[in-house]
């Protein structure tokens, strides 16, 4: 093995790896390093969606559901819908990260299109594209790639939501073994008004899992309806129950083999979870903008509120959350593009590349899903505050952008399944040995019963104490961690209280390392003065990780210790936790908040 091989094989980290490894901040990718291919895609897409969406607001909040289509058809015909599809089936063939980029971008101006685009460009062609036989893949792929055609995707059923394996729908072979016969019921089927194809997911026989299905949308083949769903946002959005009943499939429309179709469910919602990650970030960064122009422009007392502390205390706060889940979004999107090239090097086909790539880094893309669709939430709930009264009014545009976030949480597995998958995702690596939990637990075990230093360390480099506190946080997640696995083995799973505990821990390490880490970045190439905000942004979110954790870690080890033990872990949490030079919080507010006001927009 060459040098460089050995270099590039020690810089080719593994999924959950960050929670026991020190990253270096030029081994993270970030927004600054797109590709001038990247950016031009960027202003592309916003373009579009400035054009074909923003104008449009009110027709999305009134149903207007052939307006979607006319949209999504438009987005076809620019590309964008075959963005991740390769070359050979009339795709772009870009990497993972232009397809983040894309999906980022297009998804900020209405749930209705976020979805649309989602359900199509995700669950709805992808299944084909890395599951599909070569027929299946040059029959339906490069009409779902342009938009001739439309996807959607029939997991969820009346019972079973969260546990997806337990669908009651059923597929068995016809006598003269040529169809497949479905008969069920779907619910909440995204694009179902307008698809041409569905993936349907059902059981055959007394299969443990269930079977993937492509099936053509025709009225004529036992496929029925409900009306369109009412629901909370998103009114734009196609929704409807579909059911099957004597429905003909043609053998050569199942999809991987049988039983296969519970880990094409799965890894389908992996890549949908970062995606919709991306899909709510140009969401706050367009709430932001609108909030601090409402704020510019409103006088109450002689004075714009966006002069008022408790306005520049919002305006800060849901800005930095939005640098924190961008900076996150992109270094996670970037480790599985670097590991989806590896796969290839090593002779992968771009579907098992693919798949293993994004499998890789599962527990990132269920960090991502949770953090960003909860960001989203408190930037749109605190969009509705600047507002105040206006807020709450029909007339501005805060609260369809409230109402539409919400889904955000429930979408992909709800946010309380991908906080107890994230912890338990890390756990199963570290007992195939894929990341080495165990060691680094057991050193802060000892570390516990220690006597702490007491020297006065160095803090006079750029983030020098923030990356030791970083560190430090890293040790709570493994005490917490550790220590629960020790007690609780594979019984742990049952107690989700304690995982989702242990998982925000792991979720505030992640975003504030990669938020520190990018302007760790930017600052070595730019200069420090040039990354000032971004700097307070930084040191902001860090500082309110730290209180969560304080907080999570808490009551983990309340949960599991007693007497001596929780005792002692006590009193190591609030050694991990404790900052040496505390941060003035107020004045990194104000430094982000006079940066975006100036601005008049998200500026970052």
């Amino acid at each position: 093995m060459s040098t460089e091989t050995q270099e590039k094989e020690k810089k080719m980290i593994r999924g959950g790896q960050f929670v026991v490894t020190e990253t270096a901040a030029e081994d993270v990718f970030t927004p600054e390093d797109f590709t001038e291919e990247q950016l031009m895609m960027k202003e592309s897409v916003r373009d579009f969606v400035d054009k074909e969406i923003v104008p449009h607001k009110e027709r999305f909040e009134k149903k207007d559901y052939a307006l979607t289509e006319e949209v999504m058809r438009k987005a076809g015909e620019m590309g964008f819908l075959g963005i991740a599809v390769p070359e050979e089936y009339d795709g772009l063939g870009m990497g993972f990260v232009s397809t983040m980029l894309v999906c980022d971008y297009i998804s900020g101006a209405t749930g209705s299109i976020a979805t649309a685009f989602g359900a199509h460009t995700g669950i709805g062609t992808m299944p084909i594209t890395l599951y599909g036989t070569e027929a299946q893949k040059q029959k339906y792929v490069p009409k779902l790639a342009t938009g001739e055609w439309f996807g959607a995707y029939c997991l969820t059923e009346p019972g079973a939501g969260s546990d997806a394996n337990s669908g009651k729908t059923k597929a068995e072979l016809t006598e003269d073994g040529k169809h497949y016969k479905i008969n069920g019921q779907k619910m909440w089927i995204s694009n179902a008004g307008f698809c041409n194809v569905f993936i349907v997911f059902a059981r055959m026989g007394d299969d443990k899992n269930i079977t993937g299905f492509i099936v053509e949308n025709d009225a004529s083949n036992g496929i029925t309806m409900g009306e369109e769903e009412h629901k909370l946002g998103i009114h734009s959005s196609s929704t409807r129950q579909v059911f099957f009943n004597d429905c003909m499939v043609p053998v050569e429309n199942l999809l991987a083999g049988r039983g296969e179709g519970f880990k094409i469910a799965m890894n389908a919602l992996n890549v949908g979870r970062i995606k919709l990650a991306a899909a709510c970030l140009d969401a706050q960064r367009r709430v932001i903008s609108l909030a601090t122009q409402y704020a510019n422009n409103r006088e109450q007392f002689n004075t714009p509120i966006a002069k008022f502390g408790a306005i520049r205390k919002k305006l800060a706060d849901i800005s930095t959350n939005a640098y924190v889940g961008e900076s996150a979004s992109y270094r996670a999107a970037k480790d599985i593009e670097n590991r989806i090239h590896k796969r290839q090097e090593e002779g992968a086909t771009f579907a098992e590349a693919e798949l293993k790539g994004v499998e890789e880094f599962a527990i990132e893309c269920s960090i991502l899903k949770v953090a960003v669709s909860e960001d989203m939430q408190e930037c749109a709930d605190e969009g509705i505050q600047i507002y105040g009264g206006m807020g709450f009014s029909a007339d501005a545009p805060m609260e369809s952008a409230w109402r539409d976030a919400r889904i955000s949480r429930i979408y992909e597995g709800t946010n309380e399944i991908n906080r107890m998958l994230a912890v338990g995702m890390l756990v199963k690596k570290a007992m195939k040995g894929h990341v080495n939990l165990l060691e680094p637990a057991t050193a802060v075990g000892q570390e516990l019963t220690s006597i702490p230093s007491f020297d006065t360390p160095d803090y006079t480099q750029l983030f020098a104490e923030e990356k030791e506190m970083l560190g430090k946080l890293k040790k709570v997640f493994l005490m917490v961690a550790g220590s629960a696995v020790q007690k609780l083995g594979t019984e742990l799973e049952k107690h989700q209280q304690l995982l989702l505990a242990a998982s925000d821990i792991l979720i505030e390490i992640y975003m504030a390392e990669s938020a520190v880490l990018r302007t760790e970045k930017n600052a070595n190439r730019y200069g420090e003065e040039s990354q000032k905000e971004q700097i307070a942004m930084s040191q902001l979110y860090l500082y309110k990780a730290t209180k969560i954790i304080q907080a999570k870690a808490e009551e983990g080890i309340a949960g599991f210790a007693e007497g001596d033990e929780q005792r002692m872990m006590l009193m190591g949490l609030k050694r991990f936790t404790k900052y040496a030079n505390l941060p003035n919080v107020i004045e990194l507010r104000n430094t982000i908040a006079d940066k975006v006001t100036d601005a008049n927009k998200y500026p970052f």
